[in-house]
């Protein structure tokens, strides 16, 4: 195999505490990496860099991690921009649009839906993410759930089972029979073509009982949980993820301090989704007061349809510094090593030996310029795998 060295890197973010700095983010200034395959091999300052195949000069510009995108809903057709407009000219949000895209994905082909997917995952990897996971819950019938875990894990190893995203209107009335549907013929289904499993614990969704009913149901059959949580109101679903070891509790908006808590003692991370609150207008979840009592906290874009159109997490990093609370460090950390840790994955989300080579290489001397310019397209170049792809 051959080597390839990326040299004169301002500042290397390895977020391995016990390099550089020795902060989190465990920096190095005037740096190299060494990419060997698809796994870096070497970190350093550039004068000691070993002598490798292929050089980079980076040229005084910064390297981070690829992005971590550990939530999203790219299994979709059509979109939901007259409920946008509708929105933002003050009419309140509700998860009621998500049946609209649910109409729109069952009428899809399989190549229209593929075809969606990729070009999402192609405009994510542009902005520097590298790995994304994504869900289904736009069909909520056997079929249709099953064929888009097959479709998602076309482009993807992090697929996400989410029959569970809101009642299917066949089944209006009769909300336990689609509980006892999804935790069974669909999770029969579906099971085999995803490694997570997720519920939309929320009032007009499903309950605290459903939930742990549906997630319990789903780890039997080897699928881990993952869980939206307090998103629109106060409810028992980040208190239910930590019980249940989810990997992930996803929003934490309206948290109480036993919620807090909980987190901040167990293993169970606090994904924030900020584009899902620019894009409705609704409170900010507090990272800082989760930060402070000592839980992981990961970002992501939310990349959906309906509630977060969005697939940048430099976006997404801007927003959690301005709005939420956190540090350019704290926001740069949760959306690569936070990720990663939401995913329960230690390969990616860091520059260090062993690591995948998933690098971003910034048109800017430092990774706080996420932040500092918001809705520049900094991204200059992307490795994944060791392979350049943008």
């Amino acid at each position: 195999m051959t080597t390839t060295a990326v040299t004169h890197i301002a500042s290397l973010v390895t977020n391995d505490p016990s390099l550089g700095n020795g902060t989190p983010l465990g920096l190095i200034q005037d740096a190299a990496v060494v990419i060997e395959g698809d796994r870096v091999v070497w970190t350093g300052e550039s004068s000691k860099a070993p002598a490798t195949d292929n050089v980079l000069d980076a040229a005084g510009r910064a390297v981070i991690p690829g992005f971590v995108d550990s939530h999203s809903h790219l299994v979709f057709a059509g979109d939901r921009t007259q409920e946008f407009n509708a929105r933002m000219s003050g009419q309140p949000y509700t998860a009621g649009g998500i049946r609209t895209t649910v109409a729109a994905t069952r009428q899809a082909s399989d190549e229209q839906l593929s075809a969606n997917v990729a070009r999402y995952l192609a405009e994510a990897l542009r902005q520097g993410t590298t790995t994304l996971e994504t869900k289904s819950g736009y069909g909520l019938t056997v079929e249709d759930e099953a064929r888009a875990l097959r479709i998602a894990s076309r482009h993807t190893d992090e697929v996400t089972y989410l029959g569970a995203h809101v009642v299917s209107p066949d089944y209006a009335d009769d909300p336990a029979g689609y509980v006892d549907l999804v935790i069974g013929p669909m999770l029969d289904a579906c099971a085999p073509h995803a490694r997570w499993i997720d519920v939309f614990c929320e009032r007009g969704a499903f309950d605290g009982d459903q939930a742990r009913a549906i997630l319990t149901a789903g780890r039997a059959k080897g699928l881990h949980p993952r869980i939206h949580a307090n998103q629109l109101t106060y409810g028992p679903g980040v208190q239910l993820a930590v019980e249940l070891d989810a990997a992930s509790a996803d929003h934490c908006t309206h948290l109480t301090d036993a919620d807090v808590d909980a987190l901040g003692q167990g293993d169970t991370v606090a994904t924030l989704l900020p584009g899902a609150e620019f894009s409705t207008r609704a409170t900010w979840p507090d990272a800082r007061r989760l930060l402070d009592a000592g839980a992981t906290v990961a970002l992501s874009t939310d990349c959906n349809p309906g509630s977060s159109f969005t697939s940048s997490m430099p976006f997404c990093i801007a927003l959690a510094v301005r709005d939420m609370g956190m540090t350019p460090d704290e926001a740069v950390w949760s959306a690569t090593a936070g990720g990663a840790a939401a995913l329960r994955r230690t390969d990616i989300g860091r520059i260090t030996p062993g690591a995948r080579a998933d690098l971003v290489l910034l048109d800017a001397p430092s990774h706080v310029h996420l932040a500092y310019r918001p809705g520049v397209p900094l991204v200059s170049a992307v490795w994944r795998g060791g392979e350049r792809v943008e």
